[in-house]
């Protein structure tokens, strides 16, 4: 008889969430970015369209903060991990997120030339508030969270739908928005990054619609599970 058994891998404790919860993290941030297409309209004359560099730098400046202070709350294990340790890993994570971003659009054929760098690094760092950030703050650098959640698609608890879901409906309707940039159409909204950057926050909307779905219908099933 065998004296010990395989203790399982131990989960990472964090705060939890409700739907309602998450559906006002959604709009509190949704809030900020739309504040920030305000600012540049209303402050700077200007568009996504007339000055995507300027567009997207306002974007990713005014949606971060909220970001960090927000998913910083819901950290994994607080009694160790302070909430300010987690807002600077979070900045970490901004950077290294936009790096990712940055290398990942110039290997798929983005632009390179000093008229389009200013372009990439903004776009790059609103990609990593949608897609890094929240994820850097809750789970730090443990790699078992990391792998779990976004290549094993395994999240546990709506916090991890509120981090995952999202972060692939940027990343794939921002993939969906370049088809348009080949085409001869002469648009202007052709250009990097203009119609990746649409697709991207609109993919993004998309992702916490479908997120916050699924957590009501886990609910529901639950629910229908213990009656």
């Amino acid at each position: 008889m065998k004296e010990a058994k395989k203790k399982k891998p131990e989960t990472s404790i964090g705060v939890s969430i409700s739907a309602l919860g998450a559906f006002s993290v959604y709009l509190i941030t949704g809030l900020f970015l739309a504040v920030g297409f305000w600012v540049v309209r209303d402050k700077y004359s200007v568009d996504l369209i007339s000055d995507p560099s300027l567009t997207l730098r306002l974007l990713w400046i005014i949606e971060f903060p909220i970001v960090v202070i927000i998913y910083s709350l819901f950290r994994r294990n607080p009694e160790k991990c302070s909430y300010f340790r987690a807002v600077g890993r979070s900045i970490l994570g901004l950077i290294s997120g936009a790096l990712i971003n940055a290398l990942g659009a110039v290997s798929l054929g983005a632009p390179i030339g000093m008229q389009s760098l200013p372009k990439t690094i903004h776009w790059s760092f609103l990609m990593s508030v949608f897609t890094v950030v929240p994820a850097t703050a809750v789970f730090g650098a443990s790699w078992a969270d990391w792998h779990r959640v976004f290549a094993s698609l395994k999240p546990t608890g709506n916090i991890e739908y509120m981090i995952l879901i999202p972060a692939y409906g940027a990343t794939i309707g921002g993939w969906f928005g370049a088809w348009p940039m080949p085409l001869d159409w002469e648009r202007p909204w052709q250009e990097w990054p203009i119609c990746v950057c649409y697709g991207a926050i609109g993919g993004y909307i998309v992702g916490q619609m479908v997120s916050l779905s699924l957590m009501i219908l886990l609910r529901k099933h639950k629910s229908l599970k213990l009656a």
